[in-house]
């Protein structure tokens, strides 16, 4: 019987093998056990990022600290915020340059935060309890230089821009997504003082504050290629974006000056998008709420984490909750939306668009 490392290791095999079947033009058919995966994914676009599977460790229940002792965060380092279970947890970006994944929360409600350096891409996904294994490894392949993530009960495969089972038995499936925000450390110690920040106390030895991948940020230059490119902007360049099926919308992180609120449409979905260029964060959450009412949002000043009111009076905080007002409790519908590099909206949707705010 094959161990779960052996296992896995003839799996990638055979992706890797479909990989180059498929990229030498060879047909589905053929016989023999060897028989090559399914993607749902154009496979010239999949690289092998070099690692190998699990190269890079995620992370399992990590260590955390609280944000108002941990030192070896400074103010201007970018975290990324979530709320499980009550709690706001950062993880820093120094840290999961290193790690990428890290699979937390309670037995009840598991989730699994992952961060590409490549692309600059943030989410988080809900675990199912109902899963024996509802964790994450990195699977050392790459979708357009964008990190793809294999769950450890099925072994399939997932694009994390995507937010999508690309390849296996969950094939199609679309994971329930969480909340981020990506701020500065000073930024989440103004919102959230009671925070939690994981620690660098991961059980691995790695050189966390030195940054893996050189100028890779502070140049146009990627180190895989990818599908298609646009000059509209830097090829760097952080944007917040919101996608649906094929197409995305993008809005420019340094476009908010002072906090600011974009009551906007895309597609069929009513948005709004709340930002701050100084303070560097920015969500975008649905403005319709569950009764059909379309809610018209303003920007609040000083009173973080309270970031926007509506034409209700209602107030709402940066998680997209009500905290104040008569919908007190309710939450905003949240949408598939975070902050990515340039490029890499371009490479993974159709049509992207841009707004100039």
């Amino acid at each position: 019987m094959f161990s779960y490392r052996s296992n896995m290791s003839f799996i990638f095999l055979l992706l890797l093998s479909g990989l180059t079947v498929a990229a030498c033009g060879g047909g589905g058919g053929g016989g023999g056990s060897n028989k090559p995966l399914a993607w749902i994914i154009p496979v010239q676009d999949i690289a092998d990022g070099g690692p190998g599977i699990d190269g890079i460790p995620a992370l399992q229940n990590p260590n955390y600290e609280s944000a108002a002792t941990i030192t070896t965060v400074q103010p201007n380092d970018f975290v990324i915020a979530l709320r499980s279970d009550g709690q706001v947890k950062a993880f820093p970006h120094d840290v999961m340059d290193y790690h990428e994944i890290v699979n937390d929360g309670p037995a009840n409600e598991p989730f699994t935060m992952s961060y590409c350096p490549l692309t600059g891409s943030a989410v988080a996904w809900h675990g199912s309890a109902s899963h024996a294994d509802p964790s994450f490894g990195v699977s050392g392949l790459l979708y357009n230089s964008n990190l793809l993530l294999y769950d450890r009960e099925t072994q399939t495969i997932w694009s994390q821009m995507l937010q999508l089972a690309v390849s296996g038995p969950r094939m199609r499936e679309e994971p329930s997504t969480m909340q981020v925000i990506e701020t500065s450390f000073a930024t989440l110690m103004m919102m959230y003082p009671d925070a939690v920040v994981m620690t660098r106390d991961t059980g691995h030895v790695r050189p966390y504050g030195d940054y893996p991948y050189g100028d890779y940020k502070s140049t146009s230059d990627l180190l895989f290629r990818v599908s298609k490119q646009d000059n509209r902007m830097l090829q760097k360049q952080r944007v917040i974006g919101i996608s649906e099926g094929d197409d995305a919308k993008v809005y420019q992180l340094g476009g908010f000056s002072e906090t600011q609120t974009i009551n906007d449409q895309f597609k069929d979905q009513s948005i709004v998008v709340v930002g701050n260029s100084i303070l560097s964060f920015a969500a975008i959450y649905s403005r319709e709420l569950a009764d059909g009412t379309i809610l018209a949002f303003e920007a609040i000043q000083d009173d973080l984490p309270n970031v926007m009111t509506d034409t209700e009076g209602n107030v709402w905080d940066i998680f997209g909750a009500a905290v104040a007002g008569p919908r007190v409790g309710t939450q905003l519908a949240l949408t598939q939306s975070y902050t990515a590099m340039w490029f890499a909206w371009v490479a993974h949707f159709r049509q992207v668009e841009i707004f100039f705010n």
